[in-house]
């Protein structure tokens, strides 16, 4: 008899646990299968053309192999054929045997120039993406005007390219590879309300020199190079994951475990890694932009003018405009659990439906070889 308290409170404590078990799995799987109907319904079916494109990749790494490895996958869904070579194989070779229809190539910097002309030289049309405009404009500005059409993700840089002599350019930003940001149910002890990642660039720093005080009180994540820049960096630090490059699948998983996530564009004149001595001012969206609202999460992002070219802002993401005005739509939208939850779908919408790797890479193809 001495036991039956003992039985009670425990089989009490198992009947809550199992309460509250079985409302967050319900809650987990209602918003997955919302996520879900608007995967299946925003995304459209690819066609496959019946061209051969021959891809060169950037020949860079980490980070640009999961841009490499994205772009090579959504070609193999949409074109009949594609062949992979890297800057340093004999592409005048493999072009004169294979007989593409278009080579592309990302980036570029690491392509000998005298490979692309010998592939003009075979009348075979060429293409390059340019992935990271403003910041490598000094030395892409070198090697644009040796491809037939020049694509760029910063629509102030078309006409950097068009007056040095590029005949064909056109603004292209980099959209998201949905196979690697994606809605995803993700693991309860990485979950949180807040969440950025990227490196300390020194406008973000800034930004956060100011925001951590207003924000630390929620369930806070940052990850990425050089944080301990922050003024207040031993405050701080227990909510940041410092020295890190996340590649896509963990930093998809860590934008779907937390309620909002910060977008910071990078500035254009920051004087870390930068070789853009023209001064070319950016106004066009990160490729984060897409890969987080492709992540069914909302996004608070500062104000690019182009912004408004690809979402609706308030309904399909929310900007800012200063630390202030981001902890306070952060405060507003952690309460407000049915707003927060529309406009990352609306936004998950509109990403899948118009900014993923296949739009984009259809959008290279028509206009180079319609060109």
């Amino acid at each position: 008899m001495k036991e039956l308290p003992a039985i009670r409170l425990r089989d009490a404590a198992y009947r809550r646990g199992r309460a509250a078990g079985f409302a967050l799995g319900n809650a987990d799987g209602h918003w997955q299968g919302l996520c879900e109907y608007i995967v299946r319904s925003a995304t459209p079916v690819p066609a496959k053309r019946p061209i051969h494109v021959l891809y060169i990749t950037s020949g860079k790494g980490f980070p640009y192999s999961p841009l490499d490895e994205g772009i090579i996958a959504t070609l193999q869904e949409i074109v009949g054929r594609v062949t992979v070579a890297v800057p340093h194989d004999d592409i005048a070779a493999i072009a004169a045997r294979e007989r593409p229809d278009l080579l592309l190539a990302l980036d570029g910097m690491h392509l000998a120039l005298e490979k692309v002309h010998a592939v003009n030289d075979l009348g075979i049309r060429t293409a390059i993406w340019f992935t990271d405009d403003p910041y490598y404009t000094d030395i892409t500005s070198g090697i644009a005007h040796n491809y037939y059409h020049v694509f760029t993700l910063e629509r102030n840089c078309v006409p950097f390219y068009a007056e040095r002599g590029c005949a064909r350019v056109s603004y292209l930003p980099l959209g998201v590879y949905q196979e690697a940001y994606r809605p995803r149910n993700t693991d309860r002890s990485i979950r949180g309300e807040i969440c950025f990642i990227g490196t300390a660039y020194w406008n973000r720093v800034s930004l956060f020199n100011q925001l951590m005080p207003l924000i630390a009180h929620r369930r806070l994540y940052v990850s990425g190079m050089w944080w301990d820049r922050l003024a207040d960096y031993g405050r701080w630090k227990h909510f940041i994951d410092l020295g890190k490059w996340m590649e896509p699948l963990p930093t998809s998983e860590r934008y779907n475990a937390h309620k909002i996530v910060i977008n910071s564009h990078r500035a254009h004149d920051d004087d870390t890694f930068n070789q853009n001595s023209a001064m070319i001012t950016a106004v066009s969206p990160n490729p984060r932009t897409f890969e987080i609202s492709a992540s069914a999460t909302l996004q608070l992002t500062d104000c690019r003018d182009d912004i408004v070219q690809h979402y609706e802002p308030g309904r399909e993401i929310v900007t800012y405009d200063s630390a202030e005005d981001l902890a306070a739509k952060a405060e507003y939208y952690l309460e407000h659990e049915e707003e927060r939850k529309d406009i990352a779908l609306r936004g998950l919408y509109r990403t899948l439906r118009d900014h993923t790797y296949v739009s984009r890479l259809n959008q290279l193809i028509d206009l180079t070889m319609n060109g």
